[in-house]
């Protein structure tokens, strides 16, 4: 999946006539970052830096998670990203902590959608990546 993606990113950013240089100033992220993911060095990027590249590119931000693989299982909505790794139960986990619709506000303020998504961006990232660390610590345990 690590060079297919990078096969599609380095397409995707020769078709909008970036420069790697050019994309990662866009996207507010590394050059040599954008080079490892396109090069298949580097895993596929978390929810948070597909949506810089999708604001860079102008593709849409459903296309991009698709693309790297989150969007697999059709359960759960089309902005979730779910790793292959993950069993009925992570989902399950996963569906719980998005379930909460409270008021999200900063200062007392509430927050627009745009801001709320990036949120959750966020913290879909932190609860897959805490996810994945509690299961390699448990197989070392059992080890």
């Amino acid at each position: 999946m690590k060079q297919e993606f990078g096969d599609y990113m380095k397409h995707l950013r020769e078709t909008k006539g970036l420069t790697i240089n050019q994309l990662a100033a866009s996207a507010g992220i590394s050059g040599s970052q954008i080079s490892r993911i396109e090069n298949g060095l580097r895993g596929v990027p978390k929810p948070t830096t597909l949506r810089k590249i999708a604001e860079a590119t102008g593709v849409p931000y459903g296309e991009l998670m698709d693309q790297a693989g989150y969007l697999q299982d059709q359960t759960l909505s089309s902005d979730e990203a779910v790793p292959d790794w993950a069993t009925s139960k992570d989902k399950r986990d996963f569906r719980k902590m998005l379930e909460d619709d409270g008021e999200l506000m900063f200062d007392g303020i509430p927050l627009d959608k745009e801001d709320k998504q990036r949120i959750k961006d966020v913290l879909t990232g932190l609860f897959w990546e805490a996810k994945q660390m509690n299961k390699r610590k448990k197989s070392k345990d059992t080890k």
